[in-house]
């Protein structure tokens, strides 16, 4: 009983972290029609900029957090106006080729800039340590992880549902032409889109970086990853990423737990297997 606590407590975690960083991918590809496989880079630069803030500047774990999302959104923006709205529209192999290439030059400028070394980010007082569950204790870092992935689940459906903006969004992305002759400023919904997917991405590569370590070739190491949680939870869903993220999250920790010589292979075969089950994702919607 012990051990599927433990199991069940530390598959949560990690699929909170899953979903705060992928879910900006699911709304790129699913509300925006954008294949951004450079969506690991961005949360990669923000696990830099976190990292750069708390280790040589010396602030805190908070501002860095703050300085991290919103270093990686001015970074994005320059991105998205020159590259990204090239592709708008265009055929996909179009933008995996782009965002593929986006990717290497992030890469490449993070060796560059930073050296080929993995990057750490201290966590507060406040974050360290183990909270007592009764039946066991956790890290009260997995605890805020669960917290905040909850938390941007909740406030996204929200914004996405219940919105002027997300009726906007949802209505340049259906038919932006007629959009944009009803007066809705399409460039602009789709950058602040962009912004915000992004944002998510840099946060979640901060939040998990106990998971999912910030290294240079965080970006390719985790793309298939992040693309695979999207697929299976059915791109644009919220709720289909939420519970992509659970399955798979709590899929592939079992298996570590259980027979870690195995590595990721329950992992791939619960997406393989899921797939052929729903070809459109767990919450999937036809175009």
């Amino acid at each position: 009983m012990q051990t599927f606590f433990s199991i069940a407590i530390d598959a949560f975690a990690y699929g909170m972290v899953l979903f705060v960083i992928s879910i900006g991918l699911s709304v790129t590809m699913g509300l925006m029609r954008v294949v951004n496989l450079a969506h690991g880079a961005f949360a990669m630069i923000g696990g830099y900029i976190a990292s750069y803030a708390a280790q040589d500047l010396g602030l805190g774990y908070a501002v860095a957090v703050l300085l991290a999302v919103i270093g990686t959104v001015i970074i994005s923006i320059p991105i998205e106006r020159l590259l990204y709205r090239r592709i708008y529209g265009a055929p996909e192999l179009t933008q995996v080729l782009m965002t593929i290439g986006i990717t290497f030059c992030i890469i490449g400028i993070a060796n560059y800039v930073f050296g080929p070394t993995l990057k750490t980010i201290p966590l507060p007082a406040t974050l360290q340590g183990s909270a007592d569950l009764g039946f066991r204790s956790i890290a009260i870092h997995r605890l805020f992880a669960i917290v905040c992935g909850l938390s941007v689940a909740g406030a996204l459906w929200y914004a996405i549902e219940k919105t002027a903006f997300g009726v906007e969004l949802r209505a340049s992305v259906d038919n932006a032409s007629m959009a944009a002759a009803l007066g809705v400023r399409t460039e602009i919904i789709y950058a602040v889109s962009f912004a915000v997917a992004v944002g998510l991405a840099a946060f979640g590569g901060v939040l998990g970086a106990e998971l999912l370590p910030v290294e240079p070739y965080y970006a390719l190491r985790y793309m298939v990853t992040f693309l695979v949680v999207v697929s299976v939870g059915g791109a644009g869903s919220i709720p289909g990423a939420l519970l992509a993220c659970l399955v798979l999250g709590g899929i592939d920790t079992t298996g570590r737990y259980l027979m870690p010589e195995f590595g990721e292979f329950f992992f791939y075969l619960a997406v393989i297997a899921i797939i052929c089950i729903f070809p459109r994702g767990l919450a999937g919607r036809a175009r």
